[in-house]
């Protein structure tokens, strides 16, 4: 029976790999973020593709000669395969992504001072991590009840802080003549985070 499955590559190695697939017969499904006009297509997921086949019939290694190829994604010594409610859910988002003119475009580098404007934390200062390239959602180091935490916000949602407002809206002290230590290094994230934006495991 025909079903999705993940193929993982080497680096850069996606096209080829779809390539090769596609001149032995097979459907693959390399989903390429939408960009703007001029812009090379990216990857959604760097190394990663889709496959469908019948693995019983095809087996697995008779894929594992294809160049770039690493692996066939597996639990247990066995394929995984991926609903095909998955693949359409990606198929869907990129549409969306492709009408609204491609990934938002941003200005901000690693380093840079921004202040979140909209939302819970609207007001709120941090430090923007990346990614550089365009993109919906980015990850930004907040001070937020005394500890560094990484959040995941829409680009949208932030504004370039000038350098004397950012350290003027710093606080000094939590009171009583405690100071509060900023550090660029992230730590374990408050238990509960705000709605439309997401904290990610830290690394």
């Amino acid at each position: 029976m025909e079903a999705w499955y993940a193929l993982y590559t080497k680096p850069n190695a996606e096209a080829q790999v779809a390539r090769n697939l596609l001149a032995r017969g097979f459907t693959t499904f390399l989903p390429l973020l939408p960009t703007r006009p001029g812009e090379r297509l990216q990857p959604l997921f760097p190394t990663y593709l889709f496959l469908r086949c019948d693995m019983e019939t095809v087996g697995m290694a008779d894929l594992f000669w294809i160049p770039g190829l690493r692996r066939i994604v597996s639990f247990n010594g066995r394929p995984a395969v991926v609903p095909d409610e998955a693949i359409e859910l990606i198929r869907q988002r990129l549409a969306q992504i492709e009408a609204q003119g491609g990934l938002p475009c941003h200005h901000f580098k690693p380093g840079d001072k921004v202040v979140i404007e909209e939302g819970p934390l609207a007001g709120l200062e941090g430090i923007f991590q990346g990614p550089m390239g365009p993109a919906e959602r980015v990850q930004v180091l907040i001070h937020f009840l005394g500890q560094v935490n990484r959040l995941d916000i829409p680009v949208s949602m932030l504004r370039a802080a000038p350098p004397e407002e950012f350290r003027a809206r710093r606080r000094g002290t939590r009171g009583h003549g405690r100071h509060i230590h900023y550090h660029d290094t992230p730590v374990a994230p408050p238990p509960a985070h705000a709605p439309g934006m997401e904290l990610p495991p830290q690394p």
